[in-house]
């Protein structure tokens, strides 16, 4: 999980961050992107990519990163900008307001995927970089937790959807609950289009 890391601070840079993404797919909700640098050479036992990993094993790998890290920042672009600009690039805009906002400047980044943000700094795609390199996993967690943690709190607000179930993403009961109750504020109306097409909210059929 370290081949990465190793390779580029050979090639003379020290403040390598990781970072990665959460929330791309969902149907409500930001954006949520996360950038960590950690010392060299460090294992964090248990990190890997936040998928993998049970809610309970997130919770506690987020404290230890934030514990152990050198910097890191959790950034997010909103439901208006996704809709405005599209996902993807909502998505490079969280990545970038993530590595922008470190304590520490990083030298290099690491991105997740097959696409890089506009930065100031070089950086690199790693597809599949969330179970390759220590630091991209450790920017997944803190991502995913966050974003996690936003739609439980959202879903105190808006109830009837479930977002502390489903986080947002397209699931039977969400879907069912969008249909009939319609969509709330923060649902994401452009990945709505197929679910509402000739529907009426409460189920009905609009023909």
């Amino acid at each position: 999980m370290l081949e990465f890391e190793k390779m580029y601070r050979e090639q003379g840079y020290k403040a390598i961050c990781g970072v990665d993404e959460a929330g791309r797919g969902p149907l409500a909700g930001p954006v949520f992107a996360a950038a960590v640098i950690l010392p060299e050479n460090m294992i964090i036992e248990g990190v890997t990519d936040s998928k993998k990993l049970s809610e309970k094993k997130r919770e506690q790998l987020f404290d230890e990163i934030k514990e152990k890290a050198l910097a890191f920042c959790v950034a997010s672009a909103s439901v208006e900008e996704i809709e405005r600009m599209n996902i993807l690039q909502a998505d490079m805009l969280a990545m970038k307001r993530a590595v922008e906002g470190l304590q520490m400047k990083a030298d290099f980044a690491m991105i997740d995927g097959n696409k890089t943000p506009v930065l100031e700094i070089p950086a690199t795609a790693i597809v599949k970089g969330d179970s390759k390199s220590e630091s991209i996993a450790a920017a997944s967690i803190l991502a995913k937790v966050s974003r996690d943690r936003l739609m439980k709190e959202l879903a105190v607000r808006y109830p009837e959807y479930g977002f502390e179930k489903h986080k947002g993403y397209g699931t039977k009961a969400h879907t069912e609950a969008i249909l009939k109750y319609g969509p709330c504020e923060i649902h994401r109306m452009s990945f709505l289009k197929k679910i509402l097409a000739g529907v009426e909210y409460g189920g009905k059929s609009k023909k």
